[in-house]
């Protein structure tokens, strides 16, 4: 089992979870998360004084699923996600040592 993160820019949400539905995923957290790397901020103007906004709004996801589903997963999210410019975001895998549904008990694959 792996657990695939991916943070992606906030208006790619719902084209991502489209593209994850037609590949079979049935599960994903979602997480409004703020953060920065080579796209770094802007500065805004606010009332006539300017600031540095450091922190971008992103979307964090977070997918567990079956080893066979990675690489359809990381497609999906990838094609989706992609505008072309800075800050289109980062795919993580990791893998996931066991799972466990709160309600009945079930483990491993059957528990997703």
């Amino acid at each position: 089992m792996k657990l695939v993160t991916a943070i992606i820019k906030p208006f790619k949400l719902d084209d991502v979870r489209e593209s994850l539905s037609e590949v079979g995923v049935q599960g994903i957290t979602v997480t409004e998360v703020k953060g920065f790397g080579r796209q770094k901020g802007h500065t805004e103007l606010y009332r006539g004084a300017e600031y540095v906004v450091d922190f971008l709004p992103k979307i964090k996801l977070e997918i567990a699923i079956d080893d066979s589903k990675v690489e359809p997963v990381i497609e999906a999210i990838s094609k989706s996600a992609n505008t072309g410019k800075i800050g289109d975001g980062k795919i993580f895998v990791s893998s996931l040592e066991q799972v466990i549904r709160i309600r009945t008990g079930e483990t491993g694959e059957d528990a997703v």
